[in-house]
């Protein structure tokens, strides 16, 4: 269960990371503060898939 989970997850990342390449370029945000918006995002999206795997694991 949990390899299918991290397997996932980290597809889940890609993903979000791409996305988030496409709204820096397309909102035009700067070199030095896309460092931030990258580190924000994939924080937030890993406390979502960490509390998502333990609602699995405990449900």
């Amino acid at each position: 269960m949990i390899s299918v989970f991290i397997l996932f997850a980290i597809v889940i990342l890609y993903l979000i990371n791409n996305m988030t390449n496409s709204l820096c370029i397309q909102k035009e945000i700067p070199e030095e503060r896309q460092p931030k918006v990258f580190m924000t995002i994939n924080i937030l999206v890993t406390i979502l898939l960490v509390s998502s795997y333990v609602e699995i694991l405990y449900t």
